[in-house]
């Protein structure tokens, strides 16, 4: 059984669109990655962006002194259509694509909806060309510590037990420990944090579901959050995290990771 549900992950994507598409967080993300980008020595003229989202990251690269050619993929056809330049519909579990196609390869937010995150990174180190770039930033495990504080314990109270409505995440070790396993040269791996305020928890839902990043587990509950649980978490939220001017914080932790092509 595989941890995502490829096709439920899809659809949130395009119903992220359709709704009016979040895109602040991915934009913020972007430009962390870009200034990283510009510490890097070397020339890459061909650049493929794995998990586009809304085109942030691309757009940013189109403004990049010496890129020539950039491909977008994404499963959603629905974010593609928002991409500059030429576009893939493809999945970071499959990077479709010959060996050495690449000098650089980015990727901003989506490798944590990866289920076989060793396997994408060895994809990636394999369509880059020799002194090639990798450069990704993925949620990290204290992301959102705040709604799966407050979901688990209202889902405890009110249900009984406990169901997966959040995703498994990375630590900073570990992934650091991954590129060097999957044979990346100078593999480097950092964390920021970005917190974000909110009037409430509902609020901050609206904008996950936005951003495209509701639950798709594969063993997720297929009923709704009963109200009387989601009133629970809007509660238990603001009691343990609200801040002295009635809005609550939401914590990203963002873990960017680089390394070379040999």
């Amino acid at each position: 059984m595989t941890l995502f549900d490829r096709r439920a992950w899809r659809l949130h994507r395009d119903r992220a669109v359709r709704s009016g598409c979040v895109d602040f967080l991915h934009a913020e993300v972007a430009s962390r990655l870009v200034e990283r980008l510009e510490d890097v020595r070397g020339r890459f003229r061909t650049a493929i962006d794995v998990g586009a989202h809304s085109g942030a990251l691309s757009r940013a690269l189109v403004r990049q002194p010496g890129i020539e050619w950039i491909v977008a993929a994404d499963p959603s056809l629905e974010f593609l259509a928002r991409c500059p330049g030429d576009r893939v519909a493809a999945d970071p579990e499959l990077v479709p694509f010959r060996e050495a196609s690449f000098d650089l390869a980015v990727s901003s937010l989506a490798l944590h909806w990866v289920g076989d995150l060793p396997g994408a990174l060895v994809q990636f180190r394999r369509i880059l060309k020799p002194g090639g770039l990798f450069l990704a930033a993925m949620f990290g495990g204290h992301t959102l510590v705040e709604l799966r504080t407050a979901l688990f314990e209202a889902e405890l109270a009110e249900e009984g037990g406990v169901s997966p409505r959040v995703s498994p995440a990375a630590e900073l070790a570990d992934v650091a420990a991954l590129l060097l396993r999957t044979g990346y040269a100078m593999p480097v791996a950092d964390a920021e944090t970005i917190t974000v305020t909110y009037s409430d928890a509902l609020a901050l839902m609206r904008d996950i579901r936005g951003m495209g990043e509701t639950n798709a587990l594969s063993a997720r509950r297929r009923t709704p959050l009963r109200r009387s649980t989601l009133a629970r978490t809007v509660a238990l939220y603001a009691e343990r995290f609200g801040l002295p001017d009635g809005r609550v914080p939401a914590t990203f932790e963002i873990l960017f990771l680089t390394g070379r092509q040999p």
